[in-house]
C-alpha cells in the first residue's frame, strides 16, 4: 500500500471518528434538552390534578361530553390554564394508581395522536422515586405504548397525600421525530464532510509528497550514474526539507569518496605504469654497463690480457663500467628508500654554509663553468644537511652536465618567511617548456639519442625533487630557449612529521627516508 494511500485512509478514519463524536455529542445534548423541556412541562401540569384528587373531585378525559377539565371554579382556586390548558393537554395520558399499580376506578384518560387513543405501559411496582423540592415523591421513565403501534410515553409518576399515585404521560413522537430528522441531517453532513476531507487531503498530500517524488525523480539520475544530481527542496523549517538537506550531504560524502575512489584508482594505473617504466628503464640502463663489462671480458677470455695495452684498455674499461653501474644502483637504492617514507634525521642545519661549501666543490670540480654564490645573512633550517647537500650538488652538476663550458651561474640563498629559498640559475641554451614539464620524471632525457657517456641516467632532478618534498618543501623549474635555466628550492623552517607537506612532483610519488651520503651527484636535464 503506497504512502498516499495510507495518509488518506488515516485522514478518512480521523474525519469519521471526528465527525461521529460530534454527532453523538450534538444527538445527546438535544436528546437531553428536549427531554427536560418536556419534564417541566409535566412538572407545570401535575399540580391542578392533585388539586382535584386531593379534595376528591375526579380526573375527567379531555373531550368527555358534559364534563369539561378543570377550569378553575374548583375549591383550589383557579386551574392551570383553564380552557388553554385543556387545548395543551390534548396529548396527555392521565392515570392514579395505588401504590401497588392498580388503577383507581376509573381514574385514567387515554393520550389522543392523530385522532387514536393512546396509553403508556406502567410497569408494576413503580421504579423507585426520588424527593422533589416540594417533598412529594417523582419519578421519571420512558414506556411504550399498551398498542403495537402506539409512541413512546415521557411518563411522570408523583405520590398523592392518600398515598396514591398520579401518572401523567406525553407522547415523545414529536421528540422522536425531530431526533430522526437531526440524525439524518447528520448522516448527510457527516457523509459530505467526509467526502470533502478525502478530496482536500488528497489535494493536499498531492502537494505535500511532491518534494518526495523530487527526491525520487533525483534518485533515479544518480542510480543512473549522475553523482552530481542532488535533491530539491532542502528547507529547515519542514521534516521533507530537513531530510533533503542531510540526503544532499550524504550525496556529497559519497561523490567525494567516489570521486577519491576514482583518483586514488587512477594514481594506481598511473603508479604501476611509473612502477613498469622505472624497471623498464632501470633494466636498459643496466644492461648497456653489463653488456661492455661482458665485452670486456670476452676480449680478455681472446687473449687481450697478453698484451700490456689491452690489457690497461680493458681494465679501465672495465673500471668505468662498474663505476657507472655503481653510481646507478645507487641512486636507485636512494629513490628506493626515499619512496619507503622512512622518516629524516633532522637537525638545525646553516642553509649559507652548507651552500658555499657545494659551490665551492662544484668550482673545483668543473672551474670552466663559473659560479657565483649570495646570501644576505646566515639562514637556518631544519633539515637532512646531507640531503640538502645532494640536492645543491645535483642541481650544479646538472648545470655541468648540459650546458656549454663558460656558462655562468648563480647561487642565492635569501629567507622566505620562516623558511628559505635557493635559487640556482644559469645563463645556457635553456629549454623549451616541454621538456620543462618532465625534468624532474625518473629517466627523462631531453634527447634521448644522447650518449650515456655524459648526463647519467637521468636520476638527477629525480633525487633533487624527491629530497625536496620529503622535507616539506617545493622545487620548481622555469626556462626558456635562449634565455638559461632557472630552479628554485623552497624549503619550511620545520617539515612536517611523516608524509611530504606538498605534493609530489610528478613522475613518482617521494615519501620521507633517511638519506645516507651516496657516490657523486649525477644531474640529467
Amino acid at each position: 500500500m503506497s504512502l498516499r494511500t495510507r495518509l488518506l485512509i488515516a485522514i478518512g478514519v480521523i474525519a469519521v471518528v471526528a465527525l461521529a463524536i460530534a454527532d453523538i455529542v450534538t444527538y445527546s445534548a438535544l436528546q437531553s434538552f428536549l427531554y427536560q423541556r418536556i419534564d417541566q412541562q409535566l412538572t407545570a401540569t401535575h399540580g391542578g390534578f392533585e388539586q382535584r384528587l386531593d379534595h376528591g373531585l375526579p380526573v375527567r378525559c379531555n373531550g368527555s361530553p358534559g364534563a369539561p377539565f378543570p377550569n378553575g371554579t374548583g375549591p383550589a382556586g383557579p386551574g392551570p390554564g383553564d380552557n388553554g390548558f385543556s387545548n395543551a393537554l390534548q396529548s396527555l395520558a392521565i392515570q392514579v394508581r395505588t401504590s401497588t399499580g392498580a388503577l383507581t376506578g376509573t381514574q385514567s384518560c387515554p393520550a389522543v395522536v392523530d385522532g387514536s387513543s393512546f396509553n403508556p405501559v406502567i410497569p408494576t411496582p413503580l421504579p423507585p422515586t426520588q424527593t422533589a423540592p416540594d417533598g412529594t415523591q417523582v419519578v421519571y421513565f420512558d414506556a411504550p405504548s399498551t398498542q403495537a403501534d402506539g409512541p413512546t410515553f415521557r411518563v411522570r409518576a408523583s405520590t398523592l397525600s392518600n398515598g396514591d399515585y398520579l401518572i401523567l404521560g406525553v407522547p415523545l413522537s414529536d421528540t422522536e421525530s425531530t431526533l430522526h430528522h437531526l440524525l439524518l441531517v447528520e448522516l448527510i453532513v457527516t457523509g459530505g464532510a467526509v467526502l470533502v476531507a478525502l478530496a482536500g487531503g488528497f489535494w493536499l498530500v498531492r502537494i505535500g509528497l511532491r518534494p518526495l517524488r523530487d527526491m525520487e525523480t533525483a534518485a533515479e539520475s544518480i542510480a543512473e550514474g549522475n553523482l552530481t544530481e542532488r535533491v530539491p527542496g532542502e528547507n529547515e523549517t519542514t521534516e521533507v526539507g530537513r531530510l533533503a538537506r542531510t540526503l544532499n550531504i550524504m550525496l556529497s560524502r559519497i561523490e567525494s569518496a567516489f570521486r577519491a575512489r576514482v583518483a586514488t584508482e587512477e594514481r594506481l594505473r598511473e603508479s604501476d605504469a611509473r612502477l613498469r617504466r622505472f624497471v623498464g628503464d632501470a633494466s636498459h640502463e643496466l644492461r648497456t654497463p653489463i653488456a661492455a663489462i661482458s665485452a670486456y671480458a670476452e676480449l680478455f677470455g681472446r687473449g687481450a690480457s697478453e698484451q700490456k695495452e689491452d690489457l690497461e684498455r680493458l681494465i679501465v674499461g672495465i673500471r668505468s663500467e662498474t663505476g657507472r653501474m655503481e653510481h646507478l644502483v645507487a641512486d636507485l637504492l636512494l629513490l628506493a628508500r626515499l619512496d619507503e617514507g622512512r622518516p629524516m634525521e633532522m637537525h638545525p642545519v646553516d642553509l649559507v654554509s652548507l651552500c658555499a661549501e657545494a659551490v665551492q666543490t662544484s668550482r673545483t670540480v668543473g672551474p670552466a663553468w663559473p659560479v657565483t654564490f649570495t646570501a644576505p645573512r646566515p639562514i637556518e633550517v631544519t633539515g637532512d644537511a646531507t640531503a640538502l647537500r645532494q640536492v645543491i650538488d645535483n642541481l650544479l652538476g646538472n648545470v655541468r652536465s648540459h650546458t656549454p663550458e663558460g656558462t655562468n651561474t648563480k647561487v642565492s640563498v635569501e629567507p622566505d618567511g620562516d623558511g628559505a629559498v635557493i635559487v640556482v640559475a644559469d645563463d645556457g641554451p635553456g629549454m623549451p617548456p616541454d621538456q620543462v614539464a618532465h625534468v624532474f620524471e625518473r629517466f627523462y632525457r631531453s634527447d634521448p639519442s644522447r650518449s650515456r657517456l655524459h648526463g647519467g641516467a637521468g636520476l638527477g632532478l629525480s633525487i633533487v625533487s624527491a629530497i625536496v618534498a620529503a622535507q616539506g618543501g617545493t622545487v620548481m623549474a622555469s626556462s626558456a630557449e635562449g634565455s638559461g635555466t632557472t630552479f628554485t628550492v623552497r624549503l619550511p623552517p620545520m617539515p612536517p612529521a611523516g608524509a611530504p607537506a606538498t605534493p609530489p612532483a610528478p613522475g613518482h610519488e617521494p615519501a620521507p627516508a633517511l638519506v645516507p651520503p651516496t657516490a657523486p651527484p649525477t644531474a640529467v636535464t
